[in-house]
């Protein structure tokens, strides 16, 4: 695993380390004994995936609140996506700032979000499958978000969403 620090603190792009041979590759995409290396969340407690048939199928801006808050690894199955996270811890230097990077199931790419932050992505293919690995369990009553479009945040999507939950659309603007 390749971690590459991103703009926002603590957060990760991480891209595998293929072992070729004549049948193809092999690569690891969670190592517990390299994330504690580095000093990171390094326990998995659930992995999810996310199914979405429409390409600018939007989900987000998620996170979890204390004391219920959780360490994700997103990757990309199938399709692709813009996935983007936000800096909501207020004592963080990066507090506010937004990362986008372009997950794909070609790149083998994955995003490291520490707890803290929100994350939400865009698919920009049709039939976009989406992998998560979580360190804790979701509490529904926990459950948070901010506003995709919110000018508290600035995010430059690509695109603009056609399909979204009535929920994302809604969150009130975000106080600082």
């Amino acid at each position: 695993m390749i971690l590459t620090p991103t703009p926002i603190a603590g957060s990760f792009v991480v891209d595998i380390e293929r072992k070729s041979d004549e049948r193809g590759f092999f690569a690891r995409t969670w190592c517990s004994e390299e994330l504690s290396r580095a000093g990171l969340v390094s326990t998995l407690s659930q992995c999810s995936i996310s199914s979405n048939r429409q390409a600018y199928t939007l989900r987000g801006m998620h996170y979890q609140a204390e004391p219920d808050v959780e360490t994700k690894l997103v990757s990309c199955r199938h399709g692709a996506l813009f996935d983007v996270i936000v800096d909501l811890r207020r004592r963080s230097p990066t507090y506010t700032q937004w990362f986008g990077v372009e997950l794909t199931a070609r790149n083998y790419r994955a995003l490291y979000i520490p707890p803290g932050i929100a994350h939400g992505f865009l698919t920009i293919e049709d039939d976009t499958e989406v992998n998560y690995q979580i360190s804790g369990t979701y509490v529904p009553a926990s459950g948070r978000g901010v506003r995709w479009d919110d000018p508290a945040f600035s995010i430059r999507w690509p695109a603009n969403p056609i399909v979204m939950a009535d929920r994302d659309k809604h969150y009130p603007d975000f106080q600082r």
